[in-house]
């Protein structure tokens, strides 16, 4: 495993539970140094950490709300003053995962307002904005995944402002290759399916007939596991995945091909 002074560094928001733990751990696994974010529950964010650290590497767990637009810079400051004490003065990342997120299925005739402000700033806004000022702390050679959603691909009732938005950071990744290639910097998009954690209130976890039907059109003849995703994303975060950007991968073991 690389030195305190040369490991690379990972941030990931919503790293507390669910395929944000299991990337967090997949990361750490890989040798990376970990930054995890938390909305609300910290105690959760710091056990999370603790188990990174457990696997012989540097941890922390921040609080940070995406839709929280203003608080972006108080972040980041609080971000940069974690990576001088508690990760030896370290002043850049390398990576950043974006994969916090809420899920709620919402029929089109019932959508609001409140609705769309709260899914565009969570999956869209909030996404674009910390990505930015995270680009500008970013060490060369570095990458950025965004975690999106197979439902930009098919349709599942109910989930088209979720899957809409996650389409519109999917171009934005895009842009982000293209203007940051030059560094070295690639970006790249993951769409898991469905995954049985508590995602969206536990929609497929709670749902044995679901998940019965979800199997029933995959390929593989499984549900997903949290670590099929993690896994991923710490390949898309190694040296091996340097000269893949700018792509869309969907990580469904063959969902309804």
């Amino acid at each position: 495993m690389a030195s305190d002074e040369t490991r690379k560094i990972a941030l990931v928001t919503g790293g507390n539970r669910g395929l944000g733990k299991d990337m967090a751990l997949s990361l750490a696994k890989a040798g990376m140094d970990v930054v995890l974010t938390f909305n609300s529950n910290q105690a959760e964010g710091e056990a999370v950490a603790d188990e990174v650290r457990g696997l012989g590497v540097r941890a922390a767990a921040l609080r940070f709300d995406l839709t929280d637009i203003a608080a972006i810079d108080g972040f980041i400051d609080r971000l940069k003053g974690v990576l001088e004490g508690a990760f030896g003065g370290a002043q850049r990342i390398d990576f950043l995962v974006n994969n916090a997120g809420i899920g709620k299925a919402m029929p089109i005739d019932q959508l609001t307002e409140t609705d769309f402000d709260t899914f565009a700033n969570v999956h869209f806004k909030g996404v674009l904005f910390l990505t930015q000022k995270a680009l500008r702390m970013m060490n060369d050679g570095g990458g950025v995944v965004f975690i999106t959603a197979a439902a930009d691909r098919y349709c599942v009732p109910g989930y088209g402002l979720y899957a809409a938005c996650k389409g519109a950071i999917e171009v934005f990744s895009r842009y982000v290759a293209k203007e940051y290639g030059a560094r070295g910097i690639r970006s790249n998009t993951l769409a898991p399916g469905g995954v049985a954690t508590d995602f969206a209130g536990g929609a497929i976890r709670n749902n044995p007939m679901l998940q019965e039907m979800v199997v029933a059109q995959t390929a593989m003849g499984r549900l997903a596991e949290p670590h099929d995703i993690g896994g991923l994303v710490s390949l898309l975060c190694s040296d091996d995945a340097r000269w893949l950007t700018g792509q869309r991968l969907e990580a469904t073991g063959g969902f309804n091909i």
